[in-house]
């Protein structure tokens, strides 16, 4: 045996091979990136590294992502990888500020899914798509060898109008301005993990799975001061601050007493030795506001019903550039860093 057969939760930065941490949205899929896809393809649209991009076609702004879908189970509290993959999709557009307006889905199945999980994946992608007001326009279909997948993966691609006339980047970050959360964090990794573990709590944890637009809608509507709006999806709440602390050179200050998290998703976390700043999100978003409209942004964001429980949660700076700091809740700080390794594998 060699040091290659091995199996090693250590972080190795410089391997030779993929990892299942290269998924994990911390250090080892910013390291992918820049290492492997961003010297290949470099480009205006690219390098903003951006959840979408926005371009311009006969005088009219589009946004255009892709994402793809591993998660495991299928079908889990809240929601499944259909009503996930439609809602993704739509929330990465949506913090661009975009309306939605057409998804693409391409399906690789594994041969021997029951066709009854397929109309169910199918159904709730459908019903998504209503909510959302979206139409699901094109798509593909490949099967692979019993064996050489896992039921199914689902890849999408979408594309919304950019009407209003703002820039929303990761980089426009500026001291002084306010971090705004819009609910709850961790409530789609725990409703996962749960379900695949075998545990059983008092209150159910729920997938948040839910598209953005709207709340986002509101927030946009008159307002110029927002700098950034982000989904803290694979990599949590930790892993999405700290990419706009690096992308913007700027520090960043949160305090924990102002997150949310619900009782049971905190619960959940202890027993398995998680840390909710890091666990997946589907419904939630981060928003980096200037100082003279963050009160007026928190105000309209509560009044939607998937930013009731919105809160200010910090503060951008020029001390400590590039990094996340927390006030704890027994009056310390500590630095939130992005995790190296992977946490929750196939959370989305």
């Amino acid at each position: 045996m060699n040091a290659t057969d091995l199996s090693c939760p250590l972080p190795l930065t410089e391997t030779t091979r993929v990892l299942l941490g290269h998924g994990s949205g911390g250090r080892l899929s910013a390291d992918l990136v820049r290492r492997v896809f961003l010297p290949r393809f470099t480009n205006a649209y690219l390098d903003r590294l951006d959840d979408q991009a926005v371009v311009e076609i006969g005088g009219q702004r589009l946004a255009f992502t892709t994402d793809s879908f591993v998660v495991r189970p299928l079908f889990f509290p809240g929601g499944d990888i259909g009503t996930l993959a439609v809602n993704g999709t739509v929330n990465d557009l949506a913090m661009a500020g975009a309306r939605p307006l057409y998804l693409s889905a391409g399906f690789i199945l594994e041969e021997g899914l029951p066709l009854d999980d397929l109309a169910r994946i199918v159904d709730s992608m459908r019903a998504a798509c209503l909510e959302a007001g979206v139409l699901l326009v094109t798509g593909d279909t490949k099967v692979v060898n019993k064996g050489s997948g896992d039921q199914c993966f689902i890849n999408t691609a979408g594309i919304g109008v950019v009407e209003h006339p703002w820039v929303l980047s990761a980089d426009r970050a500026r001291p002084g301005d306010r971090v705004i959360l819009s609910g709850t964090i961790g409530d789609h990794g725990m409703a996962v993990m749960s379900c695949r573990e075998g545990l059983e709590f008092e209150t159910e944890i729920e997938s948040d799975t839910a598209p953005l637009h709207g709340l986002v809608a509101a927030m946009l509507d008159g307002i110029s001061e927002i700098r950034c709006l982000r989904d803290p999806t694979r990599g949590g709440l930790a892993a999405t601050l700290n990419e706009l602390a690096v992308t913007s050179g700027v520090g960043i200050e949160i305090e924990e007493p102002r997150i949310p998290v619900k009782p049971g998703v905190q619960a959940a976390c202890e027993l398995l030795g998680l840390d909710p700043l890091y666990v997946a999100n589907e419904g939630k978003l981060v928003a980096i506001v200037g100082d003279s409209a963050a009160d007026a942004v928190l105000e309209r964001m509560r009044r939607h019903r998937l930013g009731a429980e919105a809160s200010m949660i910090g503060v951008v700076t020029e001390k400590h550039p590039k990094m996340v700091v927390m006030a704890t809740g027994v009056g310390g700080t500590r630095v939130v860093d992005l995790h190296s390794g992977e946490i929750l594998p196939r959370i989305c």
